[in-house]
């Protein structure tokens, strides 16, 4: 199932919100520890996207990669660049997601290495991220070669609500 990878805009993410929304949806109740917890409903999902990604987009700060296999969007991944003057060098990974039904397909690797690329062109040299220690995205960062810097404890509320997790601090020089 070959996959394209195509730059969102505003008025894509406002066209698309049903699917970008189930796409977040999908993932939670996946187990994705992405921010949310359960329930996580089509409403609050749809919000994420219009309240948070939209307007950091219109602002110019943040892109938003989206991969899509035949026609449907399968997953996505942000590069936020929003930070001080003294860190115009550097960038944040943010939400990486694939669909449960597109996992093993290698998209979650072609978006990363696209939003580096991404980065790279903007130009920035220090891309940072965190994910629940543990969890299966680890490897995949650290086979792209993403450094862990380290980790912190009882960082995050899993998305079941039933036990705090563990975050591991990871970056990568360009």
């Amino acid at each position: 199932m070959p996959a394209s990878l195509r730059s969102f805009s505003s008025a894509d993410i406002l066209e698309r919100l049903p699917e970008l929304g189930a796409l977040l949806q999908d993932c939670v109740h996946d187990g994705a520890s992405i921010g949310f917890i359960l329930p996580f409903d089509v409403a609050a999902s749809q919000a994420f996207w219009t309240e948070n990604v939209l307007p950091a987009l219109t602002r110019g700060v943040r892109l938003l990669l989206v991969a899509e296999v035949e026609g449907k969007v399968a997953g996505a991944v942000q590069l936020d660049w929003d930070t001080n003057p003294n860190q115009a060098h550097r960038a944040e990974v943010r939400k990486l997601l694939v669909a449960p039904a597109y996992r093993r397909l290698g998209l979650a690797r072609q978006l990363m290495l696209a939003l580096e690329e991404q980065a790279r062109l903007l130009p920035r040299s220090l891309l940072t991220l965190d994910t629940r220690s543990g969890d299966h995205a680890e490897p995949l960062y650290l086979s792209l070669g993403y450094v862990v810097a380290g980790s912190i404890p009882a960082y995050a509320l899993a998305p079941a609500g039933d036990r705090l997790d563990a975050t591991t601090l990871m970056y990568k020089q360009l």
